[in-house]
């Protein structure tokens, strides 16, 4: 069976083993780093924070939005904002602390300690950094979510300090969910501050907020190029693009909950990506029409009809095999699998940055509330990376203690792998410790 046709559609339709090379590669194609146009102007602004501290902070919050002349946020507007929230926001903010408290707690890293020989001992220690920068997306919108996802693993991982920037409104205020959050969280250091002069403020430092050690947290292009432009000056967790979802559905699929699942995920802005991959054409069609009737009763419609307009798929597979090596190529942050066998579908999907196996297992509940952490890869780095964890908080070190005898059992390797390097000084500080008097050598092997 074919496709249904894809003309006046809201998403664009091809059969998956039609596109040419070329054609595929324009599916697959996307990136987590902003153009460079983006890039470059955010160097710019880099440069000045970094040069000129609060005074440059302050102007660049006049001129772009999202800061306050003074950025840090008053602990009374965090207590007001606390003691303000209404019950049954404060009761979901709490079941999200605690369900993404639990799931982290049982990453703790864990120290070990063996011989590779004997005498010759490396223990591998793991250490929580001092300062961690959490930024979460504020202004027109809020994410109170974004905030648990964040600070909560960096103090599971032990983090001494944790300043939180988020950008204010017109207005100059915060949302105040979002410091009820950081209220029933402890976090007492938040900064009214957004875009790359946030991410600038926090890497390098201004004279009244100290630089951190990692900086954590989505953001729009600028504040992902920004984090680019000051990796080095202290570490990042990953470049954040544009939210995704991939769904892997065949003819059991439920079209209703499939439609709200590709909606979900592009509502967070036009520039969000919705795939869906089916071995159904019967499917692709009845979804497309279930999303038509969906649209108009959501608010962001307008943000989701752009971002499927421009960044939408149905995608028609010849068989489950083919849909999975499909999203194992493309890689998603989020990937829905809703299929007969779904659990053993959903253990062939191994690139990607969350899997959702099921009928009642929307992407919705990992943004919320079964402790899973949604800050996640995009732009296909679910090929290589991760969800953010408490293994991100920290650092590992390599402690490495040997005997006389432990020496002596590996002296010959060193010896001959120095030598065949052309490193006399490596040779010579293990041969040095049983005989004080060795010589370099020449080139020809002979000692001087």
């Amino acid at each position: 069976m074919s496709p249904p046709d894809s003309s006046s559609r809201l998403l664009r339709v091809r059969r998956l083993a039609d596109p040419d090379a070329r054609s595929r590669r324009q599916i697959l194609s996307r990136t987590a780093v902003p153009d460079s146009g983006v890039r470059e102007a955010v160097a710019s602004i880099c440069r000045t924070i970094r040069r000129d501290g609060d005074r440059a902070l302050a102007e660049a919050g006049a001129s772009y939005g999202g800061g306050r002349p003074d950025p840090r946020v008053a602990p009374s507007e965090i207590s007001l904002a606390l003691d303000n929230i209404e019950p049954f926001v404060r009761k979901a903010l709490e079941g999200a602390i605690d369900a993404v408290r639990r799931h982290h707690e049982t990453q703790r890293p864990a120290d070990t300690s063996h011989e590779t020989a004997p005498g010759v001992r490396i223990d591998r220690l793991w250490t929580p950094l001092r300062r961690v920068g959490a930024y979460v997306p504020g202004g027109k919108a809020s994410y109170p979510s974004s905030l648990v996802m964040t600070v909560v693993p960096s103090q599971v991982a032990g983090v001494a300090e944790i300043a939180v920037a988020t950008p204010c409104d017109e207005d100059g205020g915060i949302d105040p969910t979002l410091l009820a959050a950081a209220g029933l969280l402890g976090v007492d250091e938040v900064y009214a501050m957004g875009g790359a002069q946030a991410i600038a403020a926090l890497a390098y430092g201004t004279e009244s907020i100290p630089p951190v050690d990692k900086i954590v947290g989505p953001g729009n292009a600028w504040v992902t190029a920004a984090k680019l432009e000051v990796f080095g000056a202290c570490a990042i967790d990953l470049p954040a693009g544009p939210s995704e979802v991939l769904v892997l559905a065949d003819h059991t699929a439920d079209a209703r909950l499939v439609a709200i699942d590709l909606l979900c995920q592009a509502e967070h802005g036009p520039d969000s990506l919705a795939v869906l991959v089916t071995t159904d054409p019967g499917l692709a069609e009845a979804v497309e029409t279930e999303i038509a009737g969906l649209l108009p009763l959501l608010p962001r419609r307008a943000i989701l009809a752009s971002a499927l307009a421009d960044h939408g798929w149905i995608l028609v597979a010849d068989s489950i095999h083919d849909a999975v090596g499909f999203a194992n190529e493309y890689a998603a942050e989020h990937v829905s699998v809703v299929t007969a066998d779904a659990p053993e579908t959903a253990a062939r999907v191994v690139n990607a940055g969350s899997v959702y196996v099921g009928r009642w297992s929307p992407e919705s509940a990992g943004d919320y509330a079964t402790g899973a952490n949604h800050v996640l890869p995009t732009g296909g780095l679910a090929r290589s990376q991760g969800p953010l964890g408490v293994g991100d908080f920290g650092s590992w070190r390599q402690v490495q203690t040997l005997t006389r005898e432990g020496l002596a059992s590996i002296r010959t390797v060193i010896e001959d792998l120095a030598t065949a390097e052309g490193l006399d000084a490596h040779r010579m500080a293990a041969s040095m410790r049983f005989d004080p008097t060795t010589t370099t050598t020449t080139t020809d092997g002979e000692e001087a």
